[in-house]
């Protein structure tokens, strides 16, 4: 499969934070909270805020209930998809 210089600069860009590569590959075929996310990676909670924001910026993850303040439900985005299974 040809990638685009989009995806690649997407690969890279989570490729080059341990923290974001955890994170995608914790969400890969998975809807969680980021509490299992923190457990499943072994990454602080209090970072995977920061980080998801990150992937949501970049379009690579989304907030299926942002409308709620507790137990929020994030899962990769297509785009999220396809990075996930390009990354080493």
């Amino acid at each position: 499969m040809d990638l685009t210089d989009e995806m690649l600069i997407e690969i890279s860009y989570v490729e080059i934070s341990q923290y974001r590569k955890k994170v995608m590959k914790s969400l890969e075929g998975n809807v969680k909270i980021p509490t299992a996310i923190a457990r499943d990676s072994g990454i602080r909670t209090n970072h995977i805020s920061k980080v998801l924001g990150e992937l949501k910026e970049h379009e690579l993850v989304e907030c299926i209930n942002p409308e709620v303040r507790k137990g929020r439900l994030y899962r990769l985005t297509d785009k999220g998809e396809k990075v996930t299974e390009n990354l080493e």
